[in-house]
């Protein structure tokens, strides 16, 4: 099941058109990719990175602007696990507004590896299977 996160849109995010500037995008996309691993998978990103010693850096990107966010606007992402394999896996992201307005959406292929010698590894069956069940509903 897809999970689904809020924030407001503060300050520091908009540009001088007074709309979200297009690479804060991209970082609340990782930040709500850290939060749901917990929703997901049971255990925390930062654990998975410094414990468990795996990391899930982009290989490929892609994304489409629907329309601006503009200051004090509520944006909800909603993430899915729309491919899984067996090293690697592509996050879903759909962006609305308040008024659940069609935003931005995206995708990213991310790449399990191990973190002390960066080669890519087989995802672990725990965190496998709270992948697979993350499906768009």
């Amino acid at each position: 099941m897809a999970v689904t996160f809020s924030r407001r849109i503060d300050f520091p995010m908009v540009d001088m058109a007074e709309i979200v500037f297009y690479p804060i995008y991209w970082d609340l996309a990782h930040r709500f990719f850290e939060l749901s691993w917990e929703e997901i998978c049971g255990i925390n990103y930062p654990d998975i990175i410094q414990k468990l010693r795996l990391g899930f850096p982009a290989v490929k990107n892609e994304c489409e602007f629907v329309a601006p966010l503009r200051y004090g606007d509520t944006v909800t992402c909603k993430i899915w696990i729309s491919a899984i394999g067996r090293k690697s896996c592509t996050w879903s992201y759909a962006y609305t507004n308040q008024h659940n307005e069609e935003i931005w959406n995206a995708s990213v292929v991310t790449v399990c590896v191990n973190m002390d010698t960066l080669e890519s590894v087989p995802i672990p069956e725990n965190l496998f299977q709270g992948l697979e069940s993350c499906s768009h509903d």
